[in-house]
């Protein structure tokens, strides 16, 4: 299927006439600016201010030859807007989660999380030493893009609950808030699933308008304050054992940029990528420990749960496979997967369970 089908086909097709007041990008005095839209309201800790530090980066490592502005979600376009307006020409590049896109291609939730797949540093080995890298160029050339990943949150959490999920028939009839493949395949157990901006959740979860929500982790959850209207908070669950970020330019102007330009947006994606990741580690274990003594009830989700995922997950798979890119790239990924896990819990996992148990953590 070419572009302009996608796009046709796409919930988010609207998006781009929404964007054509965008300025077009600035050229003065040898430099050039161009205009980053996100999918984060400003000051949204972790992801606005990676997105600001990507592009300060980009700056830098460039020589200055670019400069980046950044408008965050409603300043220029709104948060899921934020890919018509790139793929379009009206913005040059954003910052965002590709997973909210898979009303334009299924093939993008790879890129961000997959239900039961790669930790982040699986991800990351498949994306930089298994051909990821140039399946997401390919992906988001179809649209125009060329897309790097930019950032990772690492595992998210399974989000907040206004009761206990004790079995599968407890997810049945929820409004939840998961956006993604997972959230996909939530579907399937009865969930009514809704796709809510970062900055929409906290109001829909205290008026009743959600019975539940997953945002990323301890860390930005109580920056948001979800501990003050959900009791309940499950830290693992099957939908994003990594959740990576992206950085993507509009193709023809990363086309027109020089070869050193082209490489301080991939030398700076690929700087944010390992940065963000190492940052959400340190701050989502301090945060965890506050949600607990201050009352939150930190639960686990029972086996049978955790199979429902698990078939739900299966179904989805089967769906978006009868997708040819989507199947050629969720073919690599599973490959990468599966050759990466057999080392690694042979290795890292064996010897953490190991010193775990010497050093008593």
């Amino acid at each position: 299927m070419d572009r302009r089908s996608f796009l046709k086909n796409s919930a988010l097709g609207g998006g781009a006439a929404a964007a054509a007041t965008l300025a077009a990008p600035a050229y003065a005095q040898g430099k050039r600016t161009l205009t980053m839209v996100t999918s984060w309201p400003r000051g949204f800790a972790g992801l606005a201010d990676d997105a600001e530090l990507l592009a300060a980066n980009i700056s830098e490592i460039s020589d200055g030859s670019l400069q980046v502005e950044v408008k965050h979600a409603g300043e220029l376009v709104g948060a899921f807007e934020s890919f018509d307006a790139v793929s379009s020409g009206q913005a040059d590049m954003y910052h965002a989660a590709d997973y909210y896109f898979v009303n334009q291609h299924p093939a993008f939730g790879l890129f961000t999380a997959v239900p039961f797949g790669m930790t982040t540093t699986e991800m990351n080995a498949w994306y930089y030493s298994a051909g990821g890298m140039a399946l997401h160029h390919e992906l988001g050339e179809i649209f125009g893009l060329k897309s790097f990943l930019a950032g990772n949150t690492g595992a998210q959490a399974g989000g907040w609950f206004n009761k206990e999920i004790n079995s599968p028939e407890d997810l049945q009839g929820l409004k939840f808030r998961m956006p993604g493949l997972g959230g996909k395949a939530l579907g399937y157990l009865g969930v009514s699933v809704q796709n809510l901006p970062g900055g929409e959740i906290y109001q829909a979860l205290s008026s009743g308008a959600l019975d539940g929500a997953e945002w990323v982790g301890p860390w930005l959850d109580e920056k948001i304050g979800f501990q003050e209207v959900a009791k309940y908070y499950y830290p693992a669950s099957f939908q994003e054992p990594s959740a990576a970020l992206s950085l993507a330019t509009n193709l023809d102007v990363f086309n027109s940029l020089n070869p050193a330009q082209q490489r301080a947006i991939q030398v700076s994606s690929a700087s944010n990528n390992v940065t963000n990741a190492s940052r959400f580690i340190v701050e989502n274990g301090d945060a965890l420990e506050r949600l607990a003594s201050g009352g939150t009830k930190l639960m686990e989700f029972p086996d049978d749960v955790w199979d429902a995922f698990g078939e739900a997950s299966q179904k989805l798979y089967a769906e978006f496979n009868e997708d040819e890119m989507f199947k050629k790239i969720f073919d690599s990924y599973m490959a990468s997967m599966k050759n990466t896990t057999g080392w690694i819990s042979r290795s890292s996992d064996a010897y953490r369970r190991q010193r775990d148990r010497v050093m008593g953590l």
